[in-house]
């Protein structure tokens, strides 16, 4: 299959002209009127950008179901509901809650991976955001369940799925913290998360394995010009890269721009979003077993802490652009980058030979006319707009 006068990003995200071969579900070749013979399907894309396919690694739920409902139904949901968004790939992201419902949501998860819906994205991974964190700086998962960090328990975790868990979530500065860091680390990519870290804490922590952030900005001390707090640890620190939730919510629009230039290619587009994204506004959704109202686009608990976002990629890359950080970035950002933090960078997240063939084709006003995805050896068009 052929998608040909093509305007695309190529593997240095820098947009190229002309066609892009896939065969048997990968990228084949790319260039100028590549050769084929006249039986190859060939979908002319004139007018329209191709970008790689989104990868979402923390969102909690979408479409009404969450990832702790601890059902593969509920994952084969989010998968369906987030392909049409441009998202082909995704870590279900469990909360801080008993150790059963983890249970119950990485084997939902697993299950998924190993058996993979057709219409759907496919679920690469798993995040845990908790239980490892800060009382202090819960936001808005339960302080019930906030445990002190475990390796045990994690590798216990680990092991029930498979090898799945991609990102696990840590307050360093708790009781446990470094040792925790510096084993977990050997299994998969450790997060800073939910912290009371200052700035020396954080940068100690990031010398025993730490290389991400979650949500940065979001529970977590900022950047002030005395005191630059994880955030500045973050900003100064080569090995970390950085989750940033762009809803226009969470943080304040000239302040993600501020991050994208500081970070480059170091940041990353995530969604964070939790069941109520796609659904009515309005109270009574659930998240983490806490309730969650969501009135203009904000999802709250009852004391107003933020809960989540209700956005997705494809959204959080039309508002970058809106507020000035350049295309190319805020798709690299959604798709390359979070790749590379969950290790997958050689399979997903840029178009370019043997990688697979999972292609987002935008118009002129960056909205998603279809989606392409790589599925059982063939790449199909599976989904039409938003």
């Amino acid at each position: 299959m052929f998608l040909i006068n093509a305007r695309y990003l190529d593997k240095d995200f820098r947009f190229a002209m002309g066609d892009i071969q896939v065969e048997q579900g990968k990228i084949a070749a790319l260039g100028q009127n590549l050769p084929r013979n006249p039986e190859d399907i060939a979908v002319d894309c004139q007018g329209y950008t191709i970008v790689p396919g989104f990868v979402d690694v923390h969102i909690h739920g979408c479409g009404g179901v969450d990832t702790c409902d601890g059902s593969r139904e509920a994952i084969e949901d989010m998968a369906r509901f987030l392909l049409p968004h441009g998202v082909t790939s995704f870590c279900p992201t469990t909360m801080t809650i008993g150790k059963p419902v983890i249970q119950a949501a990485l084997l939902a998860a697993k299950s998924v991976h190993d058996q993979p819906i057709p219409d759907g994205a496919k679920v690469v991974g798993v995040n845990m955001e908790g239980p490892f964190i800060s009382k202090e700086r819960k936001g808005a998962q339960n302080e019930a369940d906030i445990v002190a960090p475990d390796f045990s328990l994690f590798q216990e975790l680990y092991k029930l799925s498979g090898g799945l868990v991609r990102l696990v979530d840590v307050a360093p500065e708790q009781p446990g913290g470094e040792d925790f860091v510096k084993r977990a680390k050997e299994l998969c990519t450790v997060s800073i998360a939910h912290t009371m870290c200052d700035y020396n804490q954080a940068k100690a922590s990031f010398g025993w394995g730490i290389t991400h952030a979650t949500h940065l900005f979001n529970a977590m001390s900022g950047l002030h010009h005395r005191d630059p707090g994880v955030v500045g640890a973050v900003f100064n620190d080569e090995r970390v890269r950085a989750e940033l939730i762009c809803d226009g919510q969470h943080i304040h629009p000239a302040v993600l721009k501020t991050a994208f230039q500081v970070l480059g290619d170091r940041a990353m587009v995530v969604s964070d979003s939790m069941r109520a994204n796609g659904m009515p506004e309005g109270s009574g959704f659930d998240l983490g077993g806490q309730l969650v109202t969501v009135t203009g686009g904000k999802a709250t608990l009852a004391d107003g802490t933020i809960a989540g976002s209700v956005t997705n990629l494809h959204q959080e890359i039309k508002n970058l652009v809106s507020y000035g950080v350049p295309l190319e970035q805020a798709v690299k950002s959604a798709s390359l980058i979070p790749a590379r933090a969950i290790g997958l960078d050689g399979e997903i997240g840029s178009i370019e030979p043997g990688k697979a063939g999972d292609l987002v084709v935008l118009d002129q006003a960056l909205n998603i006319v279809s989606v392409w995805k790589s599925w059982n050896g063939e790449t199909k068009m599976l989904a039409f707009g938003e």
